[in-house]
Order: structure tokens, then sequence, then C-alpha cells
């Protein structure tokens, strides 16, 4: 009997230092395909023509215009003096019909990085910011983030003004 308790005792010592086996490591990932390299391809119209980059010019630029939109009755006024890249005169006024009006005064912004194009006007306190850029023959002022500045949704239909470089007119 003595020997079958400690066989007994011997097998639980065993079975208690006894290790399961371990799970089986899972299989590797499959391997990555690689992408197709994408390549630009030149627009047709453009093969064989060597265009090179517009010339950065100081930005001058001076109006008194007033504008009306025939189909939407938009009507405004800009008064814009823009000398070697520095904004001597702002003030615009946009009326958008059943929307609101925006109004912008130069008192109320601050000029960013003078000799930057574009040129940035910024208003102190909030994220509204006014851009003024030449293209051709046209200049380009544009709003963006002016809420502040407009009343009812007037800024959800506020466009740029357009101003032809040659005859100071708004367009």
């Amino acid at each position: 009997m003595l020997t079958r308790i400690s066989a007994l005792v011997m097998t639980v010592i065993l079975a208690a230092c006894a290790t399961p086996e371990p799970p089986p490591a899972p299989p590797p990932p499959p391997p990555k395909a690689e992408k197709p390299r994408m390549e630009s391809q030149p627009l047709k119209h453009l093969v064989g023509r060597n265009l090179k980059a517009m010339p950065i010019k100081p930005l001058n630029v001076k109006t008194r215009c007033t504008f009306r939109d025939e189909v939407t009755g938009t009507r405004g006024k800009l008064d814009l003096q823009v000398k070697e890249d520095d904004v001597k005169r702002f003030t615009a006024e946009v009326n958008i019909p059943k929307h609101g009006t925006c109004r912008f005064d130069m008192k109320d912004f601050v000029q960013a990085d003078k000799g930057q194009h574009p040129v940035t006007l910024t208003s102190s306190g909030n994220t509204c910011a006014v851009r003024v850029w030449e293209q051709g023959t046209r200049f380009t002022v544009s709003f963006n983030e002016c809420t502040v500045k407009c009343e009812g949704n007037a800024h959800d239909y506020l466009w740029p003004i357009l101003i032809d470089g040659k005859t100071g007119r708004c367009v």
C-alpha cells in the first residue's frame, strides 16, 4: 500500500510540474503587395510648350468702384489702394438681397507679412482674412471666414470682387 501511495504522490507532483503545450503560432501575415507607382503625365495641350512661372512683382492697384450683379441684384462698393504690396486704403460693402450686408474697413484689419503674396489683411480678434492678388490683367479681392463682418447669412453668398487692372473698374 505504501508503494501505491508513494506512486500516487509522485504522480500528483509530476502533474503539478507539467506545463501545458503552448498554442500553435499564428501564421505569418501575407506579404504586402506594392502599389504601382503613379506618374504624372503632361496635359496634351501643354506638351512641347516651354511654360514659365509668372514673375512675382510688387502689387499695385488703385480703385474706387461700384458694382451690381444684374442677375442676383447683389451690389457693392470698393475703395482699395495697394502700393508696392502695402495696403494704403481698404473699405468694402456688399449688399446681398434677402441675405444681408457685409462691411469691411481698414481700421479693423492689420496687414500680415508685408511683401508676401497674396497681400493679406487679417482682422484682429477673429479669423477673417481678406486677400488681394493679381492674375493676368485682373485683381481679385477675396474674403475668407468673415462671418462676423456680415449680417444674416450674407457670408454664405459673398463672392470675391474682381477689378479690371486697366480701367480700375469692378467687374
